[in-house]
């Protein structure tokens, strides 16, 4: 456990906090998706953690590795407010740092710009503005990398 700021902790993520965590409205629409099957895949698939803030769970992210050097980020964030929010990017900056694949991968809704912000503000770079159908609800995604360049 790593303890940020006054009262936030971060622990390995386990299934059960992705039950406990409240989304922020732009995510609630794959609220529904997120059953306990998939809850338990994203513990198994890869390094991840949760913030929380007290007792409260206010954030998930992790990774899932697609093949070697090349792994798919995500983050589930509850309406935690600006300050908490700023403890979370840290977190998330320092887990995303941390990693060594060549390539990390994350997409945002279209129409979540808050999404896109922090995307940017985390390194990753747009690569596709526009993937039709892409997340669990049929809504359209951007696709942003992290890429590290790799001499030989």
């Amino acid at each position: 456990m790593t303890k940020i700021g006054s009262q936030l902790r971060v622990l390995p993520f386990r299934a059960s906090h992705l039950d406990a965590l409240c989304l922020q409205e732009a995510q609630a629409g794959i609220a529904s998706f997120l059953n306990s099957g998939v809850a338990s895949s994203l513990e198994a698939a890869g390094p991840a953690f949760s913030a929380l803030y007290g007792e409260e769970v206010i954030a998930c992210a992790g990774t899932m590795e697609v093949w070697s050097g090349r792994l798919q980020a995500w983050a589930l964030l509850s309406p935690c407010g600006p300050k908490r929010f700023l403890e979370v990017h840290r977190a998330v900056t320092r887990f995303l740092d941390d990693q060594t694949a060549r390539r990390i991968e994350t997409a945002v809704d279209c129409e979540f710009e808050a999404g896109h912000r922090w995307a940017s503000l985390l390194g990753f770079q747009l690569e596709a503005p526009r993937m039709r159908n892409f997340g669990p609800d049929g809504r359209d995604a951007a696709l942003y990398a992290r890429v590290r360049t790799v001499w030989n």
